[in-house]
């Protein structure tokens, strides 16, 4: 059994990330440099924490059902194509070793906190200046749903505002719906790359569990916690964090 202030740690670091998942996003900043703090294997730590985050996606779908409902006979290409990405991730990650992995650390965290501090804006631009949604070709956009995928299978933080942006520059649909989509396919690729995780054996059950009971109970917070704090203000607090955990990575990593 690990050290039990590890697990009361990953424990509150889990409420945070459950809060932060449900009010602006970001929760992996808050529960992957603790499992790496924990000292269990880089790649190790990366597939724990999907699991412990895995929640969030998940529980948004049930309160999107009537917009889905309206789409059975348009998802089934993209909830195939987004099984299969999300399996392909999540082995790269398998056997990837953990030196390898340590290396690209501090850029995926940088790049995840650049699409989280700039995805909304990127939406919002292809709002104001698309009246007519991209009629692109279908053959790329079912390569980008799969390189989409594939990204979140292997590391996962940032995919869900990088598919927002795609589903609005790509889709007519609304906003609202195009959010229910996001989220039913980003917990099809969560999933699919949580059962290749647990298959290959790369999770570290104590560490995951208490980080997963802790998002559990963060997202039931959410709710409350959004009227005491702004989205905008958490989403700032989120990206700083960012910012700071992946200069101390690159000083660590590459100093």
């Amino acid at each position: 059994m690990p050290d039990p202030s590890i697990l009361v740690l990953l424990f509150f670091a889990g409420i945070a990330a459950g809060v932060s998942n449900a009010v602006a996003g970001g929760g992996t900043f808050f529960t992957f440099p603790v499992f790496l703090a924990a000292g269990i294997p880089p790649v190790v730590a990366n597939a724990s924490n999907a699991i412990a985050v895995w929640p969030g996606h998940a529980m948004a779908v049930v309160g999107y059902r009537k917009e889905l409902s309206r789409l059975k006979s348009q998802l089934w290409k993209s909830c195939l194509i987004v099984f299969l990405g999300g399996a392909i991730g999540a082995y790269l990650l398998s056997i990837i070793s953990n030196a390898a992995f340590t290396k690209l650390i501090p850029l995926l965290i940088l790049f995840a906190t650049l699409l989280f501090a700039f995805g909304k804006k990127l939406v919002s631009l292809v709002n104001a200046r698309m009246t007519v949604r991209s009629s692109a070709n279908p053959y790329i956009k079912r390569i980008s749903e799969l390189v989409f995928a594939v990204y979140g299978g292997f590391f996962g933080a940032g995919y869900g505002i990088m598919l927002m942006a795609w589903l609005q520059m790509t889709n007519d649909h609304d906003l609202q719906t195009n959010n229910a989509l996001k989220n039913l396919i980003a917990t099809i690729m969560a999933s699919v790359a949580v059962t290749v995780f647990v298959v290959t054996g790369i999770i570290s059950w104590w560490h995951t569990g208490a980080a997963f009971v802790g998002a559990i109970i963060g997202g039931l917070l959410g709710a409350k916690v959004v009227r005491l704090l702004s989205e905008q203000w958490l989403s700032r607090v989120v990206i700083v964090f960012g910012l700071f955990l992946s200069v101390y990575y690159f000083i660590r990593y590459y100093g």
